[in-house]
This record gives C-alpha cells, structure tokens and sequence, in this order.
C-alpha cells in the first residue's frame, strides 16, 4: 500500500491524507481484511479509479472534490448499513451548510443535490464485518464540461467563493460522529431533507421495465416506495431515480 502524505486525528478518528490512489473506498477495504479496526478515514487528491454506484467511474480534476472514505466495524455502528449511509448523507450535508453556506438536499439513494443538479455522492461496501462510506463531494470546480453543467455543481458555484475542503472534511466527520450516535433520528431526518419524497420520479431498474409514479415513503431500512399512475406501490431497494417536472 503506498504511503500517505500526512496523518492526523480528529475525535474517533485516524485520518489518512493521499495525493493519489485508485480508490478510497477499495484502500479501505483492503486494509479492513488487514485488520485496521474501527474510525480510520482515508483521504485523496485525485482517485484514478473512483467508482460510483453500479460500479459507476467517479473522475474529479486533482485537489478539486472531497474524496474520502471512512472504516466501521460491526460492532461500532448502532444501525443497519443503511441507516449508516442515511446519517453519512445527513452529515455531509450539514457540513456543506456550515462550511460552504449552501443547504443541500438529499435525493434517494444517496445523491446531495442543490436544485436537481447532483453536488454529492456516496458509495457503501461492505466485507465480513467491515463497512466502509465513501463520499464524493464536488468542492472547487472551475467550470463543468456541457455534458455535465446541467446535472451537475459544486460548492464553490452554489456559494459564490472558493471552499475550504479540509474544513469541510472536519465539519464532515464531527458530523458522522454525531449522527452515528443518533438512533432513530437519522430515519426521521433523513425522510425530512430527501427531496424524492413526493416527487413523480423514473425508477430505473436493473432489471425490468423504468417504473413512473410518485415517491411516496422511505422505509426503515431505506427503501423507497413509488405508487404508479394505478396506484399499485412499488418498494425499490436498488435502482437510479430520476426527478421529473
């Protein structure tokens, strides 16, 4: 494993600074079968192969996002993985808000967006006992390539300055740390800033026809319910969501 270019704590957590890696969430979960325990977080500059949901690419210019990844143990989080990613949500959208003076909204499954263009994603993997959060978050962009400047921003373009991404890290694991400790909160929060709730929205399935229909509930272990236009509900687990006007 290569070295990391600075080390540092901050509460429960053991952060780990890169330049480069393939991948913040694939350095964890190697280290994971290593036995690194619990609260280590992993940062980088630029990943050469970032992946997203559906084993998606996630290509950002160097220095200008907020890649990092943290490590939990089974025995540390007090809620399902699901609940875990809700409070990761919550909590990076808080520290945007802090840090940046932007309120983000969360779209389901686990996208930040301001309007209907996307700032954030995250990406849980788990492995045995370990799960490992990865987050996205689109900091310092000069502009977007046209393929992306209608469905995409970032901190700076929302905020009308430049963002600091390392107060925005801090902010973000004070965050986690705190919503982790929340018990059922994180499901009530959670359904409260998830702009898909009420929504008519395209589900785009693995496998199967697109369902149209309005998202109307979010379970308690993140599904989401869509009621089509005869209205039969639909409990989706694993899927891409479209808003639509």
């Amino acid at each position: 494993m290569p070295a990391p270019a600075r080390i540092s704590e901050r509460g429960r957590w053991r952060v780990e600074t890169f330049t480069e890696l393939d991948s913040t969430n694939r350095y964890l979960l190697d280290a994971a079968r290593s036995g690194q325990s619990d609260g280590l977080v992993v940062v980088a500059d630029v990943q050469t192969a970032g992946r997203g949901r559906l084993d998606r690419t996630w290509e950002a210019p160097p220095g200008s996002s907020l890649l990092v990844s943290v490590l939990l143990r089974a025995s540390s989080p007090p809620a399902p993985p699901a609940c875990v990613v809700m409070a990761a949500g919550l909590a990076l959208a808080e520290a945007v808000a802090e840090v940046a003076g932007v309120a983000p909204a969360l779209k389901w499954p686990n996208d930040l967006v301001v309007g209907d263009r996307k700032l954030a994603g995250l990406l849980a993997e788990t492995d045995d006992d370990a799960l490992v959060v990865g987050a996205g978050c689109n900091v310092n962009w000069p502009e977007f390539p046209p393929e992306l400047s209608a469905t995409a921003t970032a901190c700076n373009l929302e905020a009308g300055r430049a963002v600091d991404r390392d107060a925005l890290l801090d902010a973000y694991l004070d965050a986690l740390d705190r919503r982790l400790g929340a018990g059922d909160a994180v499901v009530a929060d959670y359904r409260a800033q998830l702009a898909t709730l009420g929504r008519k929205v395209r589900v785009q399935q693995i496998r199967g026809d697109d369902l149209v229909g309005t998202a109307t509930a979010v379970t308690d272990d993140g599904a989401l319910v869509v009621r089509d236009d005869a209205g039969i509900d639909h409990t989706i687990t694993t899927a891409d969501v479209i808003h639509l006007r």
